[in-house]
This record gives structure tokens, C-alpha cells and sequence, in this order.
């Protein structure tokens, strides 16, 4: 055909060659576009090949999850050996909390997902009766655990031990610290005098300690502080240090956000007629939130992480539960097994709160794409 008698479309489009596209494509151009990739390549696989099976085999392949000491662990295979963990696990979970009365830990523990639903995703279905109860949630759960009331036996603190103390100090310490948070980061922006000076000090007393010299505050000398006759548990206390302490760092992320909001949305609110509490609610604390998602929720996460270290004060969380364990002479030298168990559960909380600022990020973006 020649050029003259030539029209777009004549010939129909001819596939690519073969091994550029798909699966196949993609291994050559990344993998073995070149002698040096090609080793790097290899020697790669070859290294993850050996590391991989190699811990599948010590972790569930060699390993015993059934005997009464370490020594009869190693008669029967040289891997893992969980029976430590699961010789304690009712420990590892609730601390020294009394067997008998453990289905009340249970109970609270599967309620909060419903008291959290309507909370986190506003598109639950019956979101409006699951509000209610989120309401009288906390109420309920102090009930329950607490005891004391209703025919429930009183259970004391010093029980409280192992996941349930780590979960019961950040969850609670993570809902606290966040209203608190939001107020400092609007009393540090305020004009009155007094208020944006007692916020600022506050804020720089909490970020300028180290958390583990306010838990040795909170278990020897805050009682101090309060009126006479009054005398809070040791968990109340390290919970309330755990909330200033966290409600401080959020406070400066949420003023990072109020900061870079534009100064247009502060004049759009003004031509409205809005006053401050109106503007606030409405223009600039949704898009600060917005803004801080992914720094409010590594905040948290870290104070979740930091419950580790009520250790120091005589608290049993996860860590002291892993210590008393390893203690023992039968299972003395396990201290692998015990810590990949522990940081397992840390990891697994963890990324449940980071996949959810995720999904709570791409469902507020309103960028258009």
C-alpha cells in the first residue's frame, strides 16, 4: 500500500512482544533487566528462601505447644517452645483477675466493638441506638471489671494484670486524652491571656518529662496533690498521668492542623456572621481533625506501646506477666519465645489502628483526583 492510499486503521494493532507485558514483563524489567540485577536477583532469593523456612520451621513446623517444662520441650523437638505461653495464657490475658470471674472481662471486652462502632464508622447500621450505648459504655465496663455492685464480687486493682491492664490503661487513656487534647489546642490558640498561658504550661510540662518520671509521680505522690481523705487506686492514677501526658502531644498536632487551614476559610466564616464557637464547630475543628488523623493516630499508638512501662511501678502488664513467667526455673531461658508473643499482640493492635486512619483518610479526602 502506498503512502497516497494509506488511511489510519488499514492494519489492525499487532500485540506486543512477547515477554514485555504481564507477569513475565515484569520480572525481566525489575528483576533481570541486567548481569547485576539478575545477581542480586538470585542471591535475594536465595537468602529469604533459607530465612523463611528456616523460621517456619523453628516457629510452627519443630515447635512444641504442649509440656510442662522446658526441658521436656527439648526432648521433644528443638523448635519453639510455646507451652510456656500457652501453660500461661490465662495469665498473659487477664493478669491475676480471679478465674471464676473472668467472663466478665469477655463480656466488656466484645461490648466495646459495639460502644466503638457507631464511633468510628458512621455508616453502621441502627447507629442512633448503638449511640446510646456507647454513652453508658464506660459506665457498664467500670461496673463489670470493678465489681462491687449488683451481687458482682469487688475485684481489687492489684489483680489487674497481663493484655486486659494494657487494653483497659490505653483505650482509656486514648478516648480521654483526645477531648482534652482538642481543648488545650484551642485554649494554646485562645486570645485570652490567662487561659493560652496555662495551656502553654501545661502542654510544655507534659512534652518537656520523661512518662516513666510521671508514672513514679502518679504511684507515689499524686495522692498528695489531692484533698485530704481522698485516695485514688494506683490504676486511676497512672491512667489519669497516661491521659495528660498523651492529651499534650495531641494537643500540639491538632494546632498543627488549625494552623494550616487557609486564612480564607477564617474570612468565609466571618462574612457568614459565624461567632467563635460556631466557626470552630464548623470550619476549622473538622478540617484541623482532617489534617491530624495520621498524627493523632501515631500518637496514640504510641501511648498504646508505652503501657509497657507501668512495669517499673508494680503493674503487671504483658512485659511483668513475660518476667514472672521466665522466672519460674521450668521455663527459665524461654525469653524468645515469651517476647515474640508479647510483641506479636503489640503488633497485631497496632495495625489495626494504623489500617483504620488509613481507611478514615481516603474516606475524608475530598481532593479531587
Amino acid at each position: 500500500m502506498s503512502l497516497e492510499t494509506y488511511k489510519p486503521g488499514s492494519y489492525p494493532n499487532l500485540p506486543p512482544p512477547l515477554g514485555t507485558v504481564g507477569v513475565s514483563g515484569w520480572v525481566r524489567n525489575n528483576l533481570f533487566s541486567s548481569i547485576s540485577n539478575s545477581l542480586l536477583t538470585i542471591l535475594s532469593v536465595t537468602l529469604l528462601y533459607y530465612l523463611i523456612f528456616g523460621i517456619v520451621d523453628w516457629f510452627l513446623l519443630d515447635a512444641v505447644f504442649d509440656a510442662n517444662s522446658k526441658i521436656e520441650c527439648r526432648k521433644i523437638n528443638d523448635g519453639a517452645c510455646w507451652a510456656v505461653v500457652s501453660r500461661r495464657i490465662g495469665q498473659f490475658v487477664y493478669g491475676f483477675y480471679p478465674e471464676a470471674e473472668r467472663w466478665r472481662i469477655d463480656i466488656t471486652f466484645y461490648a466495646m466493638f459495639f460502644a466503638f462502632a457507631p464511633l468510628l464508622y458512621p455508616d453502621v447500621p441502627k447507629r442512633k441506638y448503638l449511640l446510646w450505648f456507647s454513652g453508658i459504655y464506660p459506665i457498664l465496663a467500670y461496673l463489670f471489671i470493678n465489681g462491687g455492685y449488683f451481687g458482682l464480687t469487688k475485684i481489687e486493682y492489684s489483680l489487674f494484670g497481663g493484655f486486659m491492664l494494657t487494653v483497659i490503661i490505653g483505650v482509656t487513656g486514648i478516648v480521654c486524652s483526645l477531648p482534652i487534647g482538642i481543648l488545650l489546642a484551642l485554649g494554646r490558640q485562645s486570645k485570652l491571656t490567662v487561659v493560652r498561658t496555662l495551656c502553654v504550661c501545661f502542654i510544655e510540662f507534659m512534652r518537656g518529662v520523661p512518662l516513666i518520671t510521671l508514672l513514679f509521680v502518679a504511684s507515689s505522690m499524686l495522692n498528695y496533690f489531692m484533698p485530704p481523705g481522698t485516695n485514688f487506686s494506683i490504676l486511676v492514677r497512672v491512667i489519669i498521668m497516661f491521659t495528660f501526658f498523651s492529651a499534650a502531644y495531641i494537643a500540639e498536632v491538632i494546632r498543627g492542623g488549625i494552623q494550616a487551614i487557609p486564612k480564607g476559610q477564617y474570612e468565609a466564616a466571618d462574612a457568614l456572621g459565624l461567632n467563635y464557637w460556631q466557626k470552630t464547630r464548623f470550619i476549622t475543628l473538622p478540617q484541623a481533625m482532617k489534617i491530624s488523623i495520621p498524627g493523632i493516630v501515631n500518637t496514640f499508638i504510641g501511648l498504646y506501646k508505652d503501657t509497657t512501662l507501668v512495669v517499673v511501678i508494680g503493674l503487671l502488664d504483658p512485659l511483668g506477666i513475660a518476667r514472672a513467667s521466665l522466672a519460674d526455673t521450668k521455663w527459665n531461658g524461654l525469653s524468645i519465645e515469651v517476647y515474640i508473643f508479647v510483641a506479636l499482640f503489640f503488633f497485631v493492635s497496632c495495625l489495626a489502628m494504623s489500617r483504620y486512619s488509613l481507611w478514615l483518610e481516603n474516606k475524608l479526602n475530598t481532593d479531587h483526583k
